[in-house]
């Protein structure tokens, strides 16, 4: 029992494995069919009349036409004409379709009115098929009434028939003729709108990637800007100092040495953790370490850093904080950075600077930046990375960033930064 049953599960599988490579050696035929007739149009259009004229002609030699004319002794020079004129437009079927069924239309209503009645006539059929496939579906009215006039006057001339028999079966003829070609166009149609669906959303799919892309880099540049730029600030102050210091106080000097080594390696972890982010997850040896993002609770941090470079600075705190959410920390926590480092670079010597934070109702906050110095920071830095990504992350919240100097007669710069209210989702 087990192996009859055995070979009676197999034996399907096996027709499934032998139908699929079937259908996919018909597939490949007609896809190349297709493609030699999209490279080579005209060859193939000479092969379809040539193959139709040689029909006619066979039909005109052998006698086959005798069968149903009405005139067996119609004259042979103009069977031939008949028979060329029927048949050789069709060469220029697809491209002109509609020339070709008016050419075609003298010949067809002396086939009928001579009463030859050469079966070649039928080839109109090809043509209004054509017709349906590429003109305006208008066309086909008046093309079907030429093609039906030839048969009219057949019935009239010769009276064979029911006129409603006549009429009707060159009818249903011409409407399957129409049918197919209709069917045939709006699959191509079809087809094509769903290709260009394809092409816009692929095209759509490249944009996003390239914007997205693109943002990432102006944040990535943020981060590397704002990290790395502040730690130099902070190490070229320590190192100034250190210098004139060496002369007269050798431990002040080790003290800066000592700052200058610990800002340096904080900078180069920050940075080595930003670099492991962006590492592919396969080619990193181990997991790249994620820290959370600075915010307010490390301004005090950033602070001593800053005053151990040799700027003095006082910080005040208004109001309670409403649990900003950690990207309105981040906001706040590198536009400190960033003014507290163009203080560094820009103000001179003996400067000093103060920071007002003011937190207001529904996660609003307001902060203030101000030094003393004679420097002005620029308003678009080489790299555009300053003031500009200042104003970029603040835009983020919809907020507002003023950078300017302070109004006479105080001297120095003021950052004003305000966070409105969050608003409800």
């Amino acid at each position: 029992m087990d192996p009859v049953t055995n070979d009676q599960e197999a034996a399907p599988s096996t027709g499934a494995r032998t139908t699929e490579p079937l259908t996919q050696h018909v597939q490949r035929a007609n896809q190349w069919i297709r493609g030699f007739d999209r490279r080579h149009p005209l060859l193939w259009d000479a092969v379809f009349t040539g193959f139709w004229t040689a029909a006619v002609l066979i039909d005109f030699t052998g006698g086959g036409w005798r069968n149903v004319t009405h005139d067996p002794d119609a004259p042979g020079p103009l069977l031939l004409v008949l028979s060329l004129g029927l048949s050789v437009p069709l060469l220029w079927r697809r491209t002109r379709p509609a020339t070709v069924m008016l050419a075609m239309a003298p010949f067809a209503l002396v086939n009928a009115w001579s009463g030859a009645t050469l079966q070649a006539a039928l080839l109109q059929l090809v043509v209004i098929y054509h017709i349906a496939l590429s003109r305006p579906l208008r066309d086909l009215w008046w093309a079907t009434a030429l093609m039906l006039t030839p048969v009219i006057i057949s019935t009239a001339r010769y009276g064979e028939g029911e006129w409603s028999q006549q009429i009707g079966s060159y009818l249903t003829s011409i409407g399957v003729a129409v049918l197919i070609g209709v069917t045939i166009r709006t699959r191509e149609n079809y087809t094509e709108a769903l290709e260009d669906r394809a092409r816009r959303l692929e095209i759509e799919r490249d944009q996003q990637a390239r914007i997205a892309t693109a943002a990432e880099r102006a944040r990535i540049a943020r981060e590397m800007h704002d990290i790395i730029g502040h730690h130099l600030s902070v190490i070229t102050g320590l190192a100034d100092g250190g210098k004139y210091a060496a002369a007269r106080s050798p431990e002040r000097a080790a003290q800066a040495l000592d700052a200058i080594g610990t800002t340096s390696r904080q900078a180069l972890g920050e940075l080595r953790r930003l670099l492991d982010v962006l590492r592919d997850d396969e080619t990193a040896p181990l997991p790249a370490e994620r820290n959370p993002q600075p915010g307010l609770t490390d301004l005090d941090r950033l602070l001593d850093g800053v005053r151990t470079a040799g700027l003095p600075v006082r910080l005040t705190t208004e109001g309670r904080p409403a649990g900003l959410p950690p990207g309105r920390e981040l906001t706040v926590y590198r536009v400190v950075q960033e003014a507290l480092t163009n203080t560094l670079k820009h103000a001179g010597p003996d400067a000093a600077s103060e920071i007002v934070i003011v937190h207001g109702d529904g996660g609003a906050v307001t902060v203030t930046i101000t030094d003393t110095g004679q420097g002005t920071p620029s308003t678009s830095t080489s790299d555009g990375r300053g003031l500009p990504g200042m104003r970029e992350r603040t835009t983020l919240y919809g907020g507002t960033l003023e950078a300017g100097p302070r109004p006479r007669p105080e001297q120095g710069w003021r950052v004003h930064l305000h966070l409105p209210e969050e608003t409800p989702q």
